[in-house]
């Protein structure tokens, strides 16, 4: 919600208790979280299948793999 005497939000609106939600959020890195227990899954995986893929494969799959898990929680939102 914008302060209609000027450009900046107000306290307590929805937008800045987002930025604060979010903030904390980054605080407690959950992004870094997430990804390591993904990498962690897809390494393990390719383990399992036995599995010899070049670096660059390695990495291109677990961008794929990383983006069909972000989609995949994203879908369990709404």
């Amino acid at each position: 919600m914008l302060n209609p005497f000027g450009s900046q939000q107000v306290p307590g609106s929805y937008v800045d208790l987002r930025k604060r939600m979010f903030q904390h959020v980054q605080d407690l890195k959950v992004n870094d979280k997430i990804f390591e227990v993904v990498k962690y899954a897809y390494e393990q995986a390719l383990t399992r299948e036995n599995m010899i893929l070049s670096r660059a494969e390695r990495n291109r799959m677990l961008s794929q793999i990383m983006k069909m898990v972000l989609e995949d929680m994203s879908k369990k939102l709404t």
